[in-house]
């Protein structure tokens, strides 16, 4: 059987439910730019990631009152790469003033990395991860 090669990602698609909240907070925190406005979605990009915010496709099968969860079939978390520790350091500082949940800084040991997980307005789970000596 043959295989499909792959590359990176192209881009991120994420239902919200509030697309100018979103566009703001990806902007204000996590250095996206608003690219354009294509049909009902916003595309926002940080030079390397590509990312459409939608809200649901037909809002009369979206659940009342939503919230994202990890523990549903489909998307666990979504990881940013950063310089290195100093950066998660820095957003962890950024994300504490601003009454942005996150978690701990992590480091992974034997992976070479450090995680801070955190949530966007929907409770989409996020994380920025920085390779060890990088």
């Amino acid at each position: 059987m043959s295989k499909i090669q792959t590359g990176g990602i192209n881009h991120i698609a994420l239902t919200v439910t509030d697309k100018d909240r979103s566009r703001d907070f990806y902007v204000s925190y996590l250095g996206f730019n608003m690219v354009i406005e294509f049909g009902p979605k916003y595309l926002l990009s940080n030079g390397g990631v590509i990312l459409a915010l939608n809200t649901a496709p037909d809002p009369g099968q979206a659940p009342a009152n939503d919230r994202f969860s990890e523990h549903r079939v489909g998307l666990d978390h979504v990881s940013f790469n950063v310089g290195g520790y100093d950066e998660i350091a820095a957003a962890k500082q950024i994300f504490e003033e601003n009454g942005i949940p996150h978690g701990d800084i992590v480091d992974l040991g034997d992976l070479g990395m450090y995680v801070l997980a955190f949530r966007d307005p929907d409770n989409i789970q996020l994380e920025l991860t920085a390779i060890k000596g990088g």
